[in-house]
C-alpha cells in the first residue's frame, strides 16, 4: 500500500543527515501515513470481524485445503527476499554472524542441556537443565551479534562516514532515538489524529486480511497438532478468525501501523518448547501490554543495526516459506493437477505482482479509486497465490484423497491425544455457554458450541465412560462367542 505513487516517501526522508525527527514537517510525513494505515486497517477488519463471528469461514473450511494454504503462506515471504537481502547487505559480515549463531543454536545445539540455577523451598539453591539453546535461539544469537557490534562499535573498527560501506552495523548509528525516548508512555486510540480512509488502502488491508485468515485457519490446525489437542471445531474457528479481527480493529485505533493475527513462528516456537499452555500466552501479553509503557523499551529494539534484522530476515523468511510448503505433505505430489495448482499459484504470485510494480501506468482504467484497487491486489503475492490456488483447486477436477483433504483432516486426529475433550479444549472459558449463561438460542449461534444447554464436560466425560464400558462389553461378548465357535 505505502508502495503507491501517492504514498512514496520523500528522497530527503531517506537521508539520515537530513532529518530532523522532531520538525513539523518530518512529523507530518510520517503521520499522514500513520493516520491512512489506521483508517484502513479499522475498516478492513470489520470485514475480517463479520467473516468470523457470522461463522462464513467455518463454511469456507470445506473447500480450503494445503494446496490453498501452501502457497499463501509461503507468499507471505517469499516476496521479501529484496528487503532481507538489502538489509543484509548493509554489511554481510555481521549478518552472516547472526545467522551462524541462530542456526547453530536451533539446530546444532537444541538438544544440548545448560546447568541453570533454581531456587526451591525444600532444597533452595540448585541446578537444573534446561534446554536454552532451544527455547532462545533468536534471542541468543540476536544479544551475541549486538554485543559484537557494539565491541567493533567502540573500538572504530566500523566507519564513521554515513556513506560508507558497513557504517549501518554501528550501534550508535541510532543512538539519538535511545536518548529522546521518554521513559513512560501510554498510547492512546487516535494518538497520531483522525484516521483517513481511501478505497485503495481498505482493499489492499482486506487483501492481507484474508491472506492472514487462510493463513490463521492452518495455525488452528497446527497448534492442535502440536499441542495433543483435538482439532479445532468449526465454531472454535469462527471464534478465533472473530476474535483476531477484533484484534486489529483495536492495533488500527491505537495507531500501531499494522493488524495482529496468529503467526507460523510462534507457532513452531510452541513446537520447540512443548508448552502449550494458555496461561502462559496470557502471562507473555500481560508483559508486552506493560513493556509497551516504558518507551525507552522500543526504543533498545529500535536501535538494533540493519544488518541484524537482515540476518534475522534471512532465517526467519526462509522458515515461513517451509511452514508453506510443508502443507503439501497431506497432499499427493505425484499428481500431475497438484503440481500444477502448486506450482502456477507460486510462479504466479511472484511473476503478476512485479509485473504491475514496474508497469503501473498499462493497468490505468480512468477511474483512480478503482486504478488504486486493482494496483493494491495485484501487486500483493499472498493474493494473487492464495486466490489462484483456491479457485484452481476448487475447480479442477480431483478426489478429496488426491488434494490432501482427507489425509489433512486425519492426520490432526490421529496425532490427537485421545484423552483430551473437544469441550474441554475449545468450550468458551468460565463455564459461559455450559454452566453459565446457558441459553437455549446460544448453541445456534456460529461461535458458540454445539452441545445441548447444561451439558458439562463431567456429564460429556461420563457417557464417553459409558458408551466405552457398553463397547467393551460388546466385545466381551463377541471374544466368548468365537472361542465357544
Amino acid at each position: 500500500m505505502l508502495a503507491l505513487p501517492d504514498w512514496k516517501c520523500p528522497k530527503w526522508t531517506q537521508n539520515a543527515t537530513q532529518v530532523d525527527a522532531t520538525s513539523p514537517e518530518f512529523i507530518e510525513v510520517w503521520q499522514k501515513r500513520m493516520r491512512e494505515l489506521q483508517g484502513a486497517i479499522m475498516v478492513a477488519s470489520c470485514f475480517q470481524i463479520f467473516v468470523g463471528f457470522s461463522g462464513l469461514i467455518g463454511f469456507l473450511m470445506r473447500f480450503i485445503g494445503p494446496l490453498t494454504i501452501a502457497p499463501t503462506i509461503s507468499l507471505v515471504a517469499l516476496p521479501l527476499f529484496e528487503s532481507a537481502g538489502d538489509d543484509a547487505g548493509s554489511h554481510w559480515g555481521i549478518a552472516a554472524i547472526t545467522i551462524f549463531f541462530i542456526v547453530l543454536f536451533s539446530q546444532y545445539l537444541k538438544n544440548m542441556p545448560v546447568p541453570v540455577p533454581v531456587y526451591k523451598r525444600s532444597r533452595k539453591c540448585q541446578f537444573s537443565k534446561m534446554y536454552l539453546f532451544q527455547i532462545f535461539p533468536v534471542l541468543l544469537g540476536l544479544s551475541i551479534t549486538w554485543l559484537v557490534c557494539f565491541a567493533l562499535t567502540v573500538s572504530n573498527v566500523f566507519p564513521s562516514d554515513p556513506k560508507a560501506y558497513g557504517y549501518a552495523a554501528r550501534t550508535d548509528r541510532k543512538g539519538n532515538v535511545l536518548s529522546e525516548a521518554p521513559w513512560f508512555r501510554f498510547p492512546y486510540p487516535g494518538q497520531w489524529g483522525v484516521p483517513t480512509i481511501s478505497v485503495a488502502g481498505v482493499f489492499g488491508i482486506i487483501a492481507g486480511v484474508i491472506s492472514s485468515m487462510v493463513e490463521s485457519v492452518g495455525d488452528y490446525y497446527a497448534c492442535a497438532r502440536l499441542s495433543g489437542a483435538p482439532p479445532p471445531p468449526k465454531h472454535a474457528i469462527n471464534r478465533g478468525i472473530g476474535v483476531e479481527g477484533i484484534g486489529c480493529l483495536l492495533a488500527g485505533a491505537w495507531g500501531t501501523g499494522n493488524g495482529t493475527t496468529s503467526y507460523s513462528e510462534n507457532v513452531g516456537a510452541l513446537g520447540i518448547t512443548r508448552v502449550g499452555s494458555r496461561i502462559v500466552i496470557v502471562a507473555g501479553g500481560c508483559v508486552m501490554l506493560l513493556t509497551g509503557m516504558f518507551g525507552k523499551v522500543g526504543a533498545v529494539f529500535a536501535s538494533i543495526p540493519t544488518p541484524i534484522i537482515g540476518g534475522m530476515f534471512i532465517v526467519m523468511f526462509g522458515i515461513i516459506t517451509a511452514v508453506g510448503v510443508s502443507n503439501l505433505q497431506y497432499a499427493d505430489m505425484n499428481s500431475s493437477r497438484n503440481l500444477f495448482v502448486f506450482g502456477f499459484s507460486i510462479y504466479a504470485g511472484l511473476t503478476i505482482p512485479h509485473w504491475v510494480k514496474n508497469n503501473p501506468e498499462i493497468l490505468k482504467t480512468g477511474i483512480l479509486p478503482l486504478d488504486q484497487v486493482i494496483q493494491v491486489l495485484l501487486t500483493t503475492g499472498m493474493f494473487v497465490g492464495g486466490f489462484l490456488g483456491f479457485f484452481l483447486d476448487n475447480t479442477i477436477p480431483g478426489s478429496q484423497e488426491e488434494r490432501g483433504l482427507l489425509a489433512w483432516k486425519e492426520s490432526y486426529k490421529e496425532e490427537s491425544s485421545d484423552t483430551l475433550c473437544t469441550s474441554d479444549v475449545y468450550d468458551l472459558p468460565f463455564g459461559i455457554g455450559s454452566k453459565f449463561c446457558a441459553a437455549k438460542c446460544f448453541q445456534y449461534l456460529p461461535t458458540c458450541p454445539k452441545s445441548p444447554p447444561g451439558h458439562s464436560s463431567n456429564e460429556h466425560d461420563s457417557h464417553v465412560q459409558e458408551n466405552s464400558n457398553k463397547i467393551n462389553s460388546e466385545q466381551d461378548i463377541e471374544m466368548n462367542v468365537d472361542t465357544r465357535i
